[in-house]
């Protein structure tokens, strides 16, 4: 009997200027920080998340959906979900919205660094995902 091939995913917490990624893989249920991508107005160089895609070759790509605390949708999160569309258009993968309500206040809190912060953020998005066991 062969092991369980791990499932992957890529996280992206999406900004106008940068959009933080981080992996994750479903067997430990476990996240890491992997980069953050400049963006212009949300549009970052589609080589790169390629480049990423082609390196990980992940099951799953993850969005982050950052909603108001009334449940209701911001202006980010109209744009967040056409990221999210566009990432699904272009590489024909799943692509699952996250949640992610107070993830970039939480990652100012574990890391000074602003580039950090962002990929620290999609690996709190990956873990909400994981965690979820709706999701397992």
């Amino acid at each position: 009997m062969s092991a369980p091939k791990p499932s992957i995913l890529l996280a992206f917490d999406f900004g106008l200027r940068n959009i933080g990624v981080a992996t994750g893989q479903r067997i430990t249920r476990t996240a890491t920080e992997l980069a953050t991508l400049r963006a212009r107005d949300g549009v970052p160089d589609w080589r790169e998340v390629a480049t990423l895609i082609d390196e990980w070759r992940p099951d799953v790509l993850l969005v982050g959906l950052p909603l108001n605390m009334d449940d209701t949708k911001s202006d980010m999160a109209e744009r967040a979900e056409r990221f999210a569309k566009q990432l699904k258009r272009r590489f024909d993968c799943e692509v699952a919205l996250v949640d992610e309500r107070l993830t970039s206040f939480e990652a100012k809190g574990l890391s000074r660094d602003i580039d950090a912060q962002h990929a620290i953020a999609a690996r709190l998005i990956a873990e909400t995902y994981l965690g979820d066991t709706t999701k397992r």
